[in-house]
C-alpha cells in the first residue's frame, strides 16, 4: 500500500564558485535521507551548472516536519550564505497519485 500523501520541491540556486559544493553536499545526503523514518523517498537532482534541487515524499505532516528541521536542511542552511546565491525556494505539495518501486 502506498501511504505517500505529502511532498517538498526544493529548488536551490548555487553560487557558480560553490556549485561543486552543493552538488557533492546533496550527492552526500542520501545517507542522511536514509535514517529519516518519516521520509517515504527523496531525490536530489542537477537541472543546471548551478541549479539544484530536491523532491522528497511523506506519509504524514509529522514526518515533513521532521525532514524540515532535519540534518539534511540543517546542512544546506548552514552553507546556504556562503554557497547559494539565494534561500532555497520551498514548495510543500500534496500528492495526488504516486509509483513506487
Amino acid at each position: 500500500m502506498n501511504n505517500t500523501k505529502l511532498a517538498i520541491l526544493a529548488n536551490i540556486e548555487a553560487k557558480p564558485q560553490h556549485a561543486a559544493d552543493v552538488e557533492a553536499l546533496l550527492s552526500g545526503a542520501i545517507e542522511l535521507a536514509n535514517q529519516e523514518a518519516g521520509t517515504t523517498s527523496w531525490y536530489a537532482f542537477k537541472l543546471s551548472e548551478t541549479r539544484f534541487g530536491i523532491f522528497d515524499t511523506f506519509a504524514n505532516e509529522e514526518g515533513r516536519q521532521a525532514h524540515l528541521n532535519g540534518d539534511i536542511a540543517k546542512a544546506l542552511l548552514g552553507k546556504a550564505d556562503e554557497w547559494l546565491s539565494q534561500a532555497p525556494d520551498l514548495f510543500m505539495a500534496d500528492v495526488l497519485a504516486a509509483k513506487l518501486g
